[in-house]
């Protein structure tokens, strides 16, 4: 289905964020862009290290600076760059239009303050609900939204008496307390085991069907990819390398890196005595070759790829590529 102007909630443009070190500039994020529709979900992919979660991050602002500094770009957020906001008027977008749940819900919870507490803070600084009983009515809502077993009695305990899939649905009635436009999910099933991980994700599904928000889901795992997401960006020393539906990326990868990616995969129809895996490390992101940054870990590889970074060719419909075997 194609994109039209007014679907698109979220617009990436050429997102460049720098960290200053003492080895020299890391290029974090290098000129990422991507769109994001209204009840869409879109996972970002790649190996650590390679700029999901600042990228992320730097859509929220929420990059330390220094040593961080988002040094280009624009971030619109129904047709405003959020990037060219005072602090203050960020506070009120992040978590009222844009919320998102980090991937340690230890560290993402207070542990000296109860589970209300948390959840009524966001309530009480971005919707104006008189008086703290409404404040505590809405905050039961949003707990049993995500399935927060009597609710009422788990809003007066504290983070530590509650188990690891427990804390991250709390983590969730934070992010969506204000029923916010976007909700950005940080790798938010790595420290749950199989079981809860699957709960967790159709609860997630739920609640994006219930309220038509859009999802920017990061993950490693290609199977939550395959079952969460409607397109996926695939991610490498700081940039985009290849976006697409999930199914041609699956079916028809165009990236030599995603093509790897998806090899790595173990298959159970397959008895094989090892498994695979890319040879060669990610470049060091303060000292990035001159051409693709891939180069030096794919078997394609020719002289131009050494030389210049390839531009983003259309491989399908709606399916680029960052790769000089397409002919650009």
């Amino acid at each position: 289905m194609a994109m039209t102007k007014d679907d698109i909630v979220l617009q990436v443009e050429n997102l460049r964020t720098y960290f200053q070190t003492r080895w020299g500039t890391v290029k974090a994020v290098d000129g990422v862009s991507f769109d994001l529709r209204r009840g869409e979900t879109l996972g970002i992919v790649g190996e650590s290290g390679c700029g999901k979660s600042v990228t992320v991050l730097s859509i929220m602002r929420l990059i330390l600076s220094p040593p961080g500094h988002i040094v280009g770009g624009k971030v619109f957020l129904e047709g405003q760059d959020i990037l060219q906001l005072s602090d203050k008027e960020m506070s009120q977008v992040r978590g009222s239009k844009i919320g998102i749940i980090l991937q340690d819900p230890m560290t993402s919870l207070n542990p000296v303050f109860s589970i209300g507490d948390q959840v009524m803070e966001a309530i009480r600084i971005h919707q104006r609900i008189p008086g703290r009983n409404g404040v505590l009515e809405k905050a039961l809502e949003v707990l049993r939204k995500v399935k927060i077993p009597a609710a009422e009695v788990r809003v007066r305990d504290y983070p530590h008496q509650m188990s690891g899939g427990m804390r991250q649905r709390v983590v969730g009635a934070i992010g969506i307390s204000c029923q916010p436009l976007v909700l950005i999910a940080d790798e938010p099933t790595t420290s749950l085991d199989v079981t809860i991980q699957a709960q967790y994700l159709r609860l997630l599904k739920e609640i994006q069907e219930e309220s038509g928000l859009a999802l920017i889901f990061i993950t490693h795992d290609f199977g939550i990819v395959a079952k969460m997401c409607d397109r996926v960006a695939v991610m490498y020393a700081g940039r985009i390398v290849e976006m697409g539906d999930v199914r041609d990326i699956f079916n028809h990868p165009s990236h030599p890196y995603t093509e790897a990616l998806l090899s790595s995969v173990p298959k159970m129809e397959e008895d094989v005595d090892r498994l695979y895996s890319i040879e060669g490390q990610p470049p060091t992101l303060h000292n990035l070759p001159e051409g693709c940054s891939f180069a030096a870990r794919c078997p394609y590889v020719m002289d131009r790829c050494r030389e210049e970074y390839p531009p983003q060719t259309q491989t399908g419909e709606g399916h680029f590529a960052n790769c000089w075997r397409h002919g650009a």
